[in-house]
């Protein structure tokens, strides 16, 4: 055995990867943890969408090897709901890449544009996935901060007075994970320019588009964000889909081409009966995301009062799965997860995890029924 390769030095098994296993172990010692931490939807996906999957897995002749770009079905599919959703209008056979999973779309992206001592933007907060995919490929994460008071926005002016010569690619994803900043067009119109001017690549990770957000933005809808972004969305957050592992890249056909060479060396296609249904659900009309986030807001409601109880401070402006709060003064967001878990039986995500601006933050999932954050509620001395 003549070791293992430097990169793996270069990261750390992912947080909720370990953590789970805690939390799990705890809640097979007995212990009745309430997991209010990572953000994978509890809720079903519509009736259609399993029936979809289900009759598909029925035909025999459907278990074979798919096509690594997907169905046409598919993609006229992703294409319509782009049309329909953002009024962007999309080439499905050549602006549309369908993948298993946005996570995936990070490593394609990345190993199709870094080279080793490239640097990345990547927002403080924001993503792990982002940093650790940026450093597993040799490259350099540069972070900045965004200004939680103005939607999220960048402080691009800091940004301008650095050496920008070695970055490559831009990080930028509203509305925001973990903040919930939702962002704006205004922001969106800045970025576009900015990356015009330093000849940077902007990839917008969009899959909280349609969670309580009123008004879901496409970067490819801003006038010149075709040139410079390329955007990924996904099924998972939207549709309650994250186990099915459906996210699609859009943005210029000659950058989805470099992609998917990278991407048809790694995985053999996505099963038929997954891609069926997901057709349908892409297909859902309005009712589909109205009837989500009204489930959605009242568990928000009760997250709100569960952080009151906890003397947190969070802005209502917040979209997204999460709630993000502030840790009161004369207390660490890392005592605080504690005492939760091991006292409470409560499990929630230090700030921390998603960059040192986390820091003195904790995020709070909606991926629970509200009996249960209520009975977390219950949980905490007035």
């Amino acid at each position: 055995m003549k070791g293992f390769a430097d990169r793996v030095k270069t990261v750390e098994e992912y947080y909720f990867s370990a953590k789970l296993r805690e939390v799990n172990q705890l809640i097979a010692d007995g212990k009745p943890v309430i997991n209010l931490g990572i953000g994978s939807p509890d809720l079903s996906p519509d009736r259609s969408v399993i029936e979809g999957l289900r009759s598909t897995a029925e035909n025999q002749k459907a278990h074979g090897y798919q096509n690594y770009q997907g169905i046409p079905e598919l993609r006229i599919s992703m294409a319509e709901f782009y049309l329909r959703e953002f009024g962007v209008q999309l080439n499905p056979s050549k602006e549309i890449l369908p993948l298993m999973g946005s996570k995936e779309g990070i490593m394609h992206l990345s190993m199709t544009f870094l080279n080793p001592g490239d640097q990345v933007l990547i927002p403080d907060p924001g993503y792990p996935t982002y940093a650790a995919v940026t450093k597993l490929l040799g490259a350099e994460p540069v972070f900045y901060s965004l200004d939680l008071e103005k939607k999220g926005r960048p402080n691009l002016e800091e940004l301008e007075k650095s050496d920008l010569s070695r970055v490559k690619i831009m990080w930028i994803n509203y509305p925001h994970m973990p903040t919930g900043a939702p962002g704006s067009i205004q922001i969106l119109r800045e970025l576009v320019e900015f990356a015009k001017r330093h000849h940077i690549i902007l990839l917008h990770d969009n899959p909280y588009s349609h969670i309580l957000n009123p008004d879901p933005i496409s970067i490819l809808a801003i006038p010149g964000g075709e040139e410079v972004a390329l955007e990924l969305n996904s099924l998972s957050k939207t549709f309650n889909m994250p186990g099915w592992r459906v996210g699609m890249l859009a943005g210029r056909e000659d950058w989805i081409a470099e992609v998917l060479k990278v991407k048809s060396n790694m995985d053999s296609g996505m099963f038929l009966g997954i891609q069926k249904g997901a057709i349908t659900a892409l297909n859902l009309g309005k009712s589909w995301f109205s009837d989500l986030d009204e489930q959605y807001q009242n568990r928000r409601k009760l997250v709100w009062k569960l952080a009151e109880k906890l003397n947190l401070t969070y802005k209502k402006e917040a979209a997204g799965l999460f709630v993000w709060c502030k840790v009161p003064e004369g207390k660490t967001a890392d005592s605080l997860v504690d005492e939760l878990l091991y006292e409470k039986n409560i499990f929630i995500t230090p700030g921390k995890i998603f960059g040192p601006n986390g820091e003195g933050y904790v995020r709070i999932s909606l991926c629970m029924p509200e009996f249960k954050i209520l009975e977390a509620i219950n949980r905490i001395k007035p």
